[in-house]
């Protein structure tokens, strides 16, 4: 305000919160303020200056901006006495100004733009740490930081009256099972109030809220824990930070030293499992002082903790930009919504329709075809002289067995991978789910053993039975079939037809069985020897059981009773080409593995039980990125093929894998490997604890590898689609490397060509721009369609970053037009906002922002410690590419692949951007 008699104020900015009891002062002396300032005006009317107020209306809070002296002088006055420094009121502050000053002197003067008006004034001017503790206290009532006044929770997310009462109850129930003598030990503490997997940072919250009582305790009473409970369960972040503060200010004199915030950093890092942070917390510790403390009084104190925990989202978007995404398009997903209930219904039914119509016209042609041969089968035996003896028993019976022909059939076509890789490159794919060619076969298999209960079931409880015990005038018609004699149940049991039959079922059973889940996945738990039924060496071997079972069918088929013609005996007709076929596959496989004979070029063993191997590239093998190859060890097994994605890129000079070893085939690979090298073998015991360069080793013998393929992946489609969003949950991520590296080929390639091509002007504009321009229609049609792609990768291990570094740092480097976005999620660290987080979260997004690299995974991409909110991701993707398709490529537990979809056809129908979800399973 330039008159002092009519104060107006200009603009309305958010205040900091203060105590209560100031509060009330300031209110009083800010409705005295318009008085003091008129009585300037009656007295001092000759003196004028400019006060710049800021009111808060919420808490009727005022904050001077600035007291600048305003004069009457000419332009040229003010320009003598400002070069001179002898104007009155240019050579400090006016005698109002000290006078405001020195009766309001609770007005804090607040960092603003208009601060430069009083630069001059020496008596407005703070130390650089107070006016940055000044600035931390405005900086609290900023909407940024209301998401970090929310965090540094102790116990729970959400720890409302009632909530509250019932975590108590938890805690008193355990007191009373780990108290001895009523007394609860200071070892137990973590375990009683929860935290049982944190119990050195439970032990320090312990010792800080002994420290508050004046006492050294090892061990309270039950009225001192529900006192412990209390304050730690606070809903205050004032109080809570006071606590976290106090846990490295052990002499309680207010100041934190640069040990005392890497004793901090270590209790968060142990409660974390993250032994690479606790070895390097000395460091980070210096990485918070320099930050906070950079007048190096060698203290913080507890407005600067709290500063710092304030502007983690200023950190981490510096650290990483977020992209164009407007913070209100979630919003403005309500308006896709349509309100009306019929509306609603209709667009859930087209997105039902639009994810299952290739499923369901090839379930509905399955089931037609399987209807349509029991009811001709059943139509035929309906009329046979049979029916008259047997009754409906045999139709039945007969009609289950021509869908058991057709399935067992089937059955064999979706494990046929050479002929799907074929027909994945053809048009077909566009109306063929091959994505779920194991589903459909599981889906079969379940169809034969239900086709088997029907059919056997009838022979054995009604048609043998009623066929033993008929009459001879009733048995008259058909005793032709049987050589003139009444069979008995020996004859009908041991006969060829009988004996074939009861042996398919057996087997069939045992693979079956095996192949179960549970069973393939060892989770049931049998004694020894019956140990040796699960695994899925059980499930290989057992499988083989089925080419007995083919040819027990064939017998089987041929040994009818009631057909004699050779053309009515059908089954030959179905199996014959899907089993041809089917021999024919494998014969390839083993001719081609004996050809690829590969070399082992350098084997690493990396945190988590990973292995990667570099093998040699056999000449003339070519393969897609997303595919997948079959690994044969014959040191281990002559007969065993595994699947593992490739992690190379088709462009590279050699091939790569990335094997987890999680079962017998895989633990065997990895001591095979080991003994082909002393010094593989030293590594292969410390390698898992401490990884270092020494992992990295090229083998001098090394065992015998053959691999098969390259196999049809829903990965290897990336092409199609204009976007890209990779989801990978730990070794999941496998296949999405390749993707990644082939991208990056493809990106630095681009360059080179743009770089040669100097005599062509090219636009500056996308890399899918240029190369259309450049390539022939011919090139244009293999050049690939996608130009961005994003890439979130899950795992709960923080060593598994060190699988792909080396990728990831090229990316980072390479994908100078951001093409490329990389996402890397720790779920082992408690969830954002946890106490035993905060830390290790502020340390992250400092060091990235200082240095650019993560402090987990040493790489440029940052890794987050939380789940992604999936429902943002998909947001943020389907408004910074709209009217696109985005290939969903998921790889991982099927636990996370249902939410992917919904989110998948969600975001379809709400928005112009199409999502098209595939999944793997491991």
């Amino acid at each position: 305000m330039t008159s002092p008699a009519t104060p107006s104020f200009g603009s309305k900015r958010s205040n900091y919160s203060l105590p209560d009891h100031d509060r009330q002062h300031h209110r009083l002396c800010g409705a005295m303020l318009p008085i003091f300032l008129n009585d300037l005006t009656n007295h001092n009317n000759q003196d004028l200056v400019e006060v710049i107020l800021e009111l808060n209306n919420d808490d009727d809070d005022i904050v001077v901006c600035s007291v600048a002296p305003v004069g009457n002088d000419t332009p040229e006055e003010e320009e003598e006495e400002e070069e001179t420094g002898t104007g009155m009121l240019g050579r400090g502050l006016s005698a109002t100004s000290r006078s405001i000053r020195r009766t309001f002197g609770w007005l804090i003067r607040s960092s603003s733009s208009r601060t430069a008006a009083s630069s001059n004034s020496g008596e407005l001017e703070l130390p650089p740490r107070d006016a940055r503790r000044l600035k931390a206290k405005l900086q609290r009532t900023r909407s940024s930081a209301q998401r970090a006044l929310n965090g540094l929770r102790f116990i729970s997310k959400t720890t409302g009256p009632s909530d509250a009462e019932e975590l108590w109850k938890q805690v008193e129930a355990r007191f009373e099972s780990l108290a001895v003598h009523g007394l609860l030990a200071r070892g137990d503490f973590g375990r009683c109030i929860g935290m049982a997997d944190s119990e050195e940072f439970a032990v320090g919250i312990f010792d800080t809220l002994a420290r508050r009582r004046r006492q050294k305790i090892t061990k309270i009473t039950k009225e001192e824990l529900h006192d412990f409970w209390i304050q730690i369960s606070d809903q205050s972040f004032d109080a809570r930070l006071q606590i976290f503060f106090d846990m490295a200010d052990s002499n309680e004199d207010g100041r934190i030293t640069r040990e005392g915030v890497q004793e901090l950093i270590m209790l968060s890092a142990s409660a974390n499992k993250l032994s690479k942070l606790k070895e390097q917390a000395e460091e980070y510790a210096s990485l918070i002082m320099e930050e906070l403390d950079p007048e190096n009084f060698g203290y913080i104190e507890l407005w600067q903790l709290e500063a710092l925990l304030l502007q983690r989202d200023v950190y981490i978007n510096y650290s990483r930009p977020l992209s164009a995404v407007s913070v209100g398009w979630s919003q403005n997903l309500s308006s896709f919504r349509p309100k009306n209930l019929l509306r609603r219904l209709n667009r859930s039914l087209q997105c039902l329709i639009l994810d299952n119509w290739q499923r369901g016209w090839i379930l509905l042609l399955w089931i037609v075809a399987m209807a349509s041969l029991f009811a001709w089968k059943f139509y035929q035996y309906r009329n046979k002289a049979a029916f008259e003896v047997i009754g409906y028993c045999l139709p039945v019976a007969k009609g289950a067995a021509e869908t058991l022909k057709l399935n067992m059939a089937l059955i064999l076509l979706p494990v046929c991978r050479n002929t799907l890789t074929w027909l994945r490159s053809t048009r077909a794919r566009s109306f063929i789910p091959f994505d779920d060619n194991i589903n459909f076969h599981k889906m079969i298999a379940y169809a034969i053993a239900i086709g088997i209960i029907v059919h056997a079931g009838n022979h054995v409880a009604c048609d043998f039975p009623r066929l033993v015990n008929s009459s001879a005038e009733e048995f008259e018609p058909i005793s032709s079939d049987f050589h003139g004699k009444n069979p008995t149940y020996k004859f009908l049991f041991t006969g060829p037809e009988g004996l074939t039959g009861i042996l398919m079922v057996i087997f069939m059973a045992i693979s079956f069985t095996l192949a179960a889940s549970h069973f393939r996945r060892n989770t049931v738990r049998l004694p020894a020897p019956l140990n040796k039924l699960t695994g899925f060496n059980a499930f290989w071997y057992s499988h083989h059981l089925l080419g007995l079972v083919y040819v027990l069918l064939l017998i089987h088929g041929s040994c009818l009773y009631f057909v004699h013609e050779w053309y009515q005996k059908t089954t030959w007709m179905y199996i014959s080409v899907p089993f041809l076929l089917y021999v024919v596959e494998r014969s390839i496989r083993t001719c081609r593995s004996k050809h690829y004979s590969v070399k082992i070029l350098k084997a690493t063993i990396l945190p988590g039980n990973v292995i990667s191997l570099i093998m040699s590239k056999p000449p003339g093998f070519k393969y897609r990125s997303g595919q997948y190859i079959f690994l044969q060890c014959p040191t281990i097994s002559p007969f065993e093929w595994h699947p593992f994605s490739i992690t190379s890129a088709p462009g590279d000079e050699h091939l790569s894998v990335h094997i987890r070893t999680v079962g017998d085939w895989t633990q065997e690979l990895k001591r095979a490997i080991s003994e082909g090298d002393h010094s593989l073998s030293l590594v292969h015991q410390t390698s898992v604890a401490q990884p270092q360069d020494m992992d990295q080793i090229r083998l001098c013998s090394q065992p015998k590898l053959f691999f098969d393929g390259p196999y049809g992946a829903p990965a290897q489609d990336y092409r199609n689609y204009d976007v890209l969003l990779l989801v990978g949950l730990g070794i999941g991520a496998t296949p999405f490397v390749s993707i990644l590296k082939d991208l990056l080929n493809s990106t630095r390639t681009a360059e080179e060509q743009l770089d040669s091509n100097t005599d062509t002007s090219t636009p500056s504009g996308s890399l899918n721009s240029f190369t259309s321009s450049c390539l022939t229609p011919n090139d244009k049609k293999k050049s690939q369609r996608a130009t961005n792609a994003h890439f979130y990768w899950v795992t709960r291990e923080p060593g598994s970053f060190e699988w792909f570094k080396g990728v990831m740092d090229e990316v980072a480097e390479m994908d100078h037009k951001g093409q490329i976005e990389l996402h890397n999620y720790l779920t082992s660290v408690y969830e954002e906002g946890d106490a035993r987080s905060t830390l290790i979260t502020m340390v992250q997004a400092l060091n990235h922002a200082k240095h650019g690299v993560d402090i987990l995974s040493g790489t440029r991409v940052m890794t987050h410690f939380a789940r992604p909110n999936w429902k943002e991701v998909f947001t943020k993707i389907a408004f910074k590419h709209p009217f696109s398709t985005v290939g969903v490529f998921y790889c991982g537990m099927p636990m996370l692949a249902k939410e992917l979809k919904m989110l998948s056809l969600e975001l379809t129908h709400k928005t112009s951007t199409r999502f098209e979800f595939h999944k793997e399973y491991f």
